[in-house]
């Protein structure tokens, strides 16, 4: 094992066992102890990551720094509505259908065929195309909106949350909080978590006549329901450009026939 994935790895390790803890103090002894394991064998740049990772540990001692789901009531359906960079006044145009209040929106940017030179290109993420493809849905040319809601009857709770941005990054997690009961000989479901950083902008932003959730970065992770679900934790880029404190995550979950689960928002406690 190389001493990098192996240092990653023995991170991971004290960050879950950190995730048990909910004393301040705890907290800073922690973070002390870590540091002093850790700091001789890490290179400069693992110092950034290791940053990250502490910035997402802290909000679980620190309630009042939490940007999290909890309290959230979960949003019912997901509206996502994609773009091509090529095209300007898919941005100006007013979206139909709007977002209603139980539904969160998504915002993705395609890159377009005109590369950099185009309109959008620099909002435009490679991560809608892989969403597409995850939707079955061919490259678009002009706007395409899908929109899907939480199976009926189903009990899933999800909760993402995240830590503060330093120096171009973001500590985030998403983690399965509730499932329904499964019979004892029912098979194990594989379900798949979708996790996306999202700025908000206000309506009138480069002449959007609808407040937009643009995608600025994505994460994807699958479960295995055989084991108890588990947090998944990175760290996220920040694009540039981007404003820091207008960011938030947005998670859902999907089964493996591509239905929703559960979906929710990410606040920032005041």
């Amino acid at each position: 094992m190389n001493s990098a994935h192996q240092t990653t790895t023995t991170y991971a390790s004290h960050f879950n066992s950190f995730c048990r803890f909910n004393n301040f103090n705890r907290l800073i002894r922690f973070q002390r102890r870590l540091a002093a394991r850790l700091r001789d064998g890490l290179r400069p740049g693992r110092w950034l990551m290791l940053a990250s990772w502490l910035a997402l540990a802290a909000p679980y001692a620190l309630a009042q720094s939490v940007c999290a789901s909890d309290g959230q009531r979960p949003a019912k359906a997901l509206l996502e509505r994609f773009m091509p960079a090529d095209c300007a006044d898919c941005w100006t145009r007013a979206p139909a259908p709007a977002a209603g209040s139980e539904t969160l929106a998504l915002d993705w940017v395609l890159p377009g065929l005109q590369g950099d030179e185009a309109a959008l290109s620099a909002v435009a993420t490679r991560d809608g195309l892989d969403r597409l493809e995850a939707l079955d849905q061919a490259a678009v040319s002009g706007p395409w909106e899908h929109s899907a809601r939480v199976a009926a009857g189903g009990s899933y709770r999800l909760r993402v949350a995240h830590g503060v941005a330093f120096n171009g990054y973001l500590g985030v997690s998403i983690a399965i909080q509730r499932s329904p009961p499964r019979p004892a000989s029912a098979k194990s479901p594989t379900l798949k978590g979708w996790l996306a950083l999202v700025e908000t902008l206000p309506a009138g932003t480069e002449g959007s006549p609808v407040e937009r959730y643009l995608v600025r970065n994505l994460f994807q992770t699958t479960w295995n329901m055989r084991r108890p679900p588990a947090v998944q934790a990175r760290s996220m880029a920040v694009s540039e450009g981007a404003n820091p404190d207008r960011l938030s995550l947005i998670g859902w979950l999907e089964d493996d026939q591509g239905r929703l689960l559960a979906v929710t928002q990410s606040r920032c406690a005041s």
